[in-house]
């Protein structure tokens, strides 16, 4: 995740991701972007007793050079499925 959307490019495929978990991982301080995965486009729902949001499902660390303020300030999140 290094390069920005093309121009009036609002959604853009990323690849599969497979998760694998792992025992007392060591979480990178660096390198990469926790970014937001939803269930559908919109990010705003009901908040659950853990303080986020029923459609938020997870944090994903896509590696990255930039900074995360980069990404943030872009609004870059990950959605399950476009249209619901």
């Amino acid at each position: 995740l290094d390069k920005e959307a093309k121009a009036k490019e609002l959604y853009a495929e990323f690849p599969i991701i497979w998760l694998i978990p792992r025992a007392n991982r060591q979480k990178p301080d660096d390198g990469i972007y926790n970014c937001p995965c939803y269930k559908i486009l919109t990010r705003a729902g009901t908040l659950s007793t853990t303080g986020h949001s029923t459609n938020f499902i997870l944090t994903i660390e896509v590696p990255s050079k930039l900074p995360q303020s980069h990404w943030i300030k872009r609004g870059v999140a990950l959605v399950t499925q476009l249209k619901y």
